[in-house]
């Protein structure tokens, strides 16, 4: 006997991909000729492709005015579900061909600050030295929701249990202390004391947006350590800058435009090359505070990971 199955909901109402295809191409950039040419086909095919999806959807998804076109409401709906979902299979087609590739991958996940002012200027030396291997690197701030089907073999952050399948090496503690450049500290003398730091003009990391995976250190948590309180800053005098990106704040401060709090993992490098100067010796030092190296289990013996494990130590000492 014949076994019948019963179809599939999902996919029997799905358009056809061709169709969609054509439709993402003609909204993204909004010109069937350009839409055309992008996919190697004809104005005419992208054309019949959209009446066709329009005609099985029962809505317009263009206003078409000459040869430009704009989505209706309808159009930018559809256009960016059909867009992401597009995004996501060609991800995970690359992740396949990637697997099979002849070159390892190693895929990291770190802070948008570790990836810009820590690895970023590190990795040549790691190609220099493993041609063989790829990296990729995911950056976010929410550690602990990955999106779907981001699957790292590395963190590089503060979580201190290691997630299910995962290892962790500590690696190092913060040391948190102003950093300044030598423009902003020469026409701000009394920035050299911890009373004109506190009323000059400084850029604070807030803590919105960030997932609180530690504890948020910021300006009035760095001057309680000094029993110094923020609050008294004169009402009228120079203004708090506030931003949770950290990249920012760095480079508002590279632009002499205040200080801020600096973690020396991060911005030792800059006073290094003297781009920037600690106006004040005080600093914050917490020793419990660790950033780890955290590794799926599978990647123990592996040892595309163990070459990155070791310059990476090595890196830090």
């Amino acid at each position: 006997m014949v076994k019948h199955v019963e179809p599939d909901k999902i996919l029997v109402k799905m358009p056809s991909l061709r169709a969609v295809k054509s439709f993402v191409a003609a909204a993204k950039y909004q010109n069937f000729t350009r839409a055309a040419e992008a996919l190697c086909v004809t104005q005419a095919a992208i054309s019949r492709q959209i009446r066709e999806l329009e005609a099985a959807l029962g809505v317009d998804l263009f206003k078409r005015a000459g040869r430009a076109v704009e989505l209706t409401e309808a159009g930018t709906i559809f256009y960016d579900a059909a867009y992401l979902s597009f995004v996501n299979i060609a991800q995970a087609a690359d992740r396949i061909k990637s697997s099979h590739s002849s070159k390892k991958v190693l895929t990291i996940c770190c802070s948008p600050a570790f990836s810009a002012l820590w690895l970023s200027r590190r990795l040549p030396d790691f190609f220099a030295a493993n041609p063989e291997i790829d990296i990729n690197v995911v950056t976010t701030e929410n550690f602990l929701k990955m999106e779907p089907g981001v699957y790292p073999d590395v963190f590089i952050n503060k979580v201190t249990d290691p997630r299910e399948g995962y290892r962790s090496i500590p690696l190092f503690h913060d040391i948190i202390y102003p950093v300044c450049t030598p423009q902003f500290l020469a026409q701000n003398p009394d920035v050299n004391t911890l009373a004109g730091l506190r009323d000059t003009v400084l850029l604070n990391l807030s803590p919105y947006g960030r997932a609180q995976i530690a504890e948020h250190v910021d300006w009035s948590v760095w001057f309680a350590f000094h029993d110094i309180q923020l609050n008294k800053r004169p009402r009228s005098g120079k203004h708090l800058f506030n931003a949770n990106d950290y990249n920012m704040l760095i480079q508002m401060v590279l632009s002499h435009q205040g200080v801020s709090l600096g973690w020396h993992h991060l911005v030792s490098p800059l006073i290094d090359q003297g781009l920037l100067v600690k106006p004040v010796e005080q600093e914050v030092i917490f020793k419990e505070k660790l950033h780890y190296l955290t590794y799926t289990e599978d990647k123990e013996d592996n040892d595309e990971f163990s070459w990155f494990r070791d310059w990476l130590l090595s890196s830090l000492s």
